[in-house]
């Protein structure tokens, strides 16, 4: 069993960014898929992002050129970054590893975008 633990969220003005972070409890071998995804009060919860083993990455239109998700090998971890931040970008954001038939979702973090 893997555990997933988020960080990073806050309260930020409009325009301003943001750095998530997933750290996993033990680095995965073999193919594996981290993905953020955010799910605000109302609403279901939505992918933002995804970066695979092999390095492909891919954005929710509503994010692409503003949020960068990107990986650090040595610390088991996945970031996202986000920059030009909207008051809609406001959710909880939760981070989800596919590896091996199996999946392990964090416990979120909340972002809040307001002035």
């Amino acid at each position: 069993q893997v555990q997933l633990v988020e960080s990073g969220g806050g309260l930020v003005q409009p325009g301003g960014s943001l750095r998530l972070s997933c750290a996993a409890s033990r680095r995965i071998v073999g193919r594996w898929t981290m993905a953020w995804y955010r799910q605000a009060p109302g609403n279901q919860r939505e992918l933002v992002a995804y970066i695979r083993s092999e390095g492909n990455t891919d954005y929710a239109d509503s994010v692409k050129g503003r949020f960068t998700i990107s990986r650090d090998n040595a610390k088991n971890t996945v970031d996202l970054q986000m920059n030009s931040l909207k008051p809609e970008d406001s959710a909880v954001y939760y981070c989800k590893l596919q590896f091996s038939f199996q999946t392990a979702w964090g416990q979120g973090t909340q972002v809040t975008v307001s002035s």
